[in-house]
């Protein structure tokens, strides 16, 4: 069982940044694929980043790719997503997840924090 807790998100202006945080409780933390995900008003959940449980290799959607920047510290249970050139279309819900495969499919993570806001105005 892991138990996932995002750090609080918030309003930042476009062009911005903002880091968010994800603790991991238990032990086995290294052997967890870890993921963001985010969900706009009226949207399904979509892939924002997914990083290996070695941290060695990383994925993004397309829409985040060069501005945001997933990545974990094992020793700390904790993985993080640096967010910057934050535009209006990145507000949304943010969650972050645990799971045994690497994917940007939701339905293979098996553990979810409880999401944090962030919200980026124009």
């Amino acid at each position: 069982q892991v138990q996932l807790v995002e750090s609080r998100g918030g309003l930042v202006q476009a062009g911005g940044s903002l880091r968010l945080s994800c603790a991991a409780s238990g032990r086995t933390f290294s052997t967890y694929a870890m993921g963001w995900f985010r969900q706009a008003p009226g949207k399904e959940r979509e892939f924002v980043a997914a990083v290996t449980g070695s941290g060695g290799s990383t994925r993004y959607a397309d829409s985040v790719k060069g501005r945001f920047t997933i990545s974990r510290d094992n020793a700390k249970n904790t993985v993080y997503l640096q967010m910057n050139t934050l535009k209006p279309e990145d507000t949304a819900v943010y969650y972050c997840a645990a799971g045994t495969r690497w994917t940007m499919r939701p339905g293979n993570y098996d553990y979810w924090g409880q999401g944090t806001q962030v919200t980026v105005s124009s």
